[in-house]
């Protein structure tokens, strides 16, 4: 019999008690976190192999008080017995803790705090250490002021705009009274700086402070590899960003055209919302502790954007369609609230996954890393682009009709296709066991399996 739930970054399953007290370092990481709980007696494949009555007994009273007494600030977890079918399960559960960071007493706060990115428990370094401090004070990173920052760093012209679109706002009067309340700026010992927030939404050279916070967009040729047809570095605040990214996606994707009476109407290849919901909940919801930039990659048969950082709350992919929304910026996400750039909060993912099926597309795909999420679309011409390899690849196989053996330059010369694809198209045919490689260097050549 299967454990029911795949591992997640709420999730761990043991087949019994682990050493070096990975137990506990691993209740600190799900305490740090989202919360979680770890299941003891669930094998590498989700078998249930169960563990004995006695030993439940044994192990309930010993994790408990072993767990309160090496953590700090204590922990005391939920430990209880499950029958599933004929076999137990011991299961420790813990909720997303109120006094972060945690860490186990012996290793110190340095060395001994813990979170859980995906399904792995890593020891937190000190920038991470430094967020948990301020989740558990109520505080951001977006709200934390930038001390080598002045107030003249913001952009007048880009908050006139902003304010202005306010109904009833009068810019520049009430100026004064509008930023604190944003956290756009912090004042401290009768000196006033901006935030990590304001820089990012309306400083003037945003990149100067925080160099790493941008969008890179390539264009790739094929499915894979990594020869680029096209890149843009997209810089500004998020806003001049979030426009230069779209602009660049829309712009190297296809279009149908149709005529309606006197009109003609064009439609790209996929939806136009589900790029703006990603791309958006790429800037807004990111981690701009981590310096490292979002990253588009566009390939024939789909888009990747990958975006620094894991989901802020408790949420997984197999929950992204309930709207539950956990907002790491919270500076961020108001102000592009507010400017009409976020229409409904936690609607962003039921969009895109709505989008897709009514125009009866693959579902998009949404992947959490150890410090990242990825988010997968599938283009328009993804089932195009699988039916023409397939027809490529027939006709390399018809090849050996009229010879023993092929090499790549033959490929290329009588299918027209660039060096890349042929090569890829062989390795596919070798993978399957359909063609074999024989020499190497410059003498390689290709046979048929017989």
């Amino acid at each position: 019999m299967k454990y029911p739930d795949p591992e997640s970054s709420s999730l761990e399953l043991k087949r019994e008690i682990p050493e070096n007290d990975q137990i506990l370092k691993t209740i600190i990481g799900f305490c740090n976190r989202n919360g979680g709980k770890l299941v003891l007696g669930v094998d590498s494949n989700r078998n249930i192999v169960g563990i004995s009555e006695e030993k439940v007994q044994e192990l309930m009273e010993y994790l408990r008080k072993n767990i309160f007494e090496a953590s700090s600030p204590p922990i005391l977890p939920a430990i209880y017995s499950q029958r599933i079918g004929e076999k137990t399960l011991l299961v420790i559960g813990v909720s997303s803790g109120m006094n972060k960071p945690y860490y186990r007493k012996s290793e110190g706060l340095d060395k001994g705090a813990y979170v859980r990115l995906g399904r792995s428990t890593l020891r937190a370094n000190s920038d991470m250490i430094e967020e948990l401090r301020w989740e558990s004070r109520g505080r951001s990173y977006d709200m934390m002021p930038v001390y080598h920052g002045k107030e003249e760093d913001l952009d007048k012209k880009k908050l006139e705009r902003f304010i202005g679109s306010k109904k009833g706002a009068k810019f520049p009067s009430f100026l004064p009274d509008i930023l604190p309340p944003y956290h756009l700026v912090h004042e401290e010992h009768s000196a006033i700086y901006p935030t990590v927030g304001g820089v990012l939404l309306f400083g003037q050279n945003p990149q100067f402070f925080f160099p790493e916070a941008i969008v890179l967009c390539t264009h790739f040729s094929g499915v894979g590899g990594r020869e680029a047809i096209a890149s843009i570095d997209c810089v500004g605040t998020l806003f001049d960003q979030f426009s230069k990214a779209y602009e660049f996606i829309v712009s190297r994707l296809n279009r149908s055209f149709s005529i309606n009476g006197p009109k003609r109407s064009e439609k790209l290849e996929l939806p136009e919302v589900a790029i703006r919901e990603t791309l958006i909940n790429a800037l807004v919801h990111r981690n701009y502790r981590i310096p490292a930039p979002i990253k588009i990659a566009i390939y024939e048969n789909r888009i990747e954007i990958f975006s620094p950082g894991v989901f802020a709350g408790p949420l997984d992919t197999r929950n992204l369609k309930l709207g539950i929304t956990y907002i790491r910026n919270p500076v961020i996400c108001k102000v592009f609230w507010e400017a009409g750039y976020v229409e409904k909060l936690g609607s962003g993912f039921i969009t895109l996954f709505d989008s897709y099926e009514k125009w009866r597309l693959p579902s998009p795909e949404v992947v959490e890393g150890e410090n990242f999420i990825k988010c997968i679309l599938p283009r328009g011409t993804s089932q195009k682009a699988a039916s023409s390899a397939n027809r490529e690849l027939d006709r390399i196989l018809a090849l050996f009709e009229v010879a023993d053996e092929i090499t790549i330059s033959d490929i290329i010369q009588i299918l027209h296709i660039s060096r890349p694809t042929a090569g890829r198209r062989i390795a596919k045919l070798m993978e399957s066991g359909e063609v074999v490689q024989e020499g190497k260097g410059r003498g390689v050549r290709y046979r048929k399996t017989k």
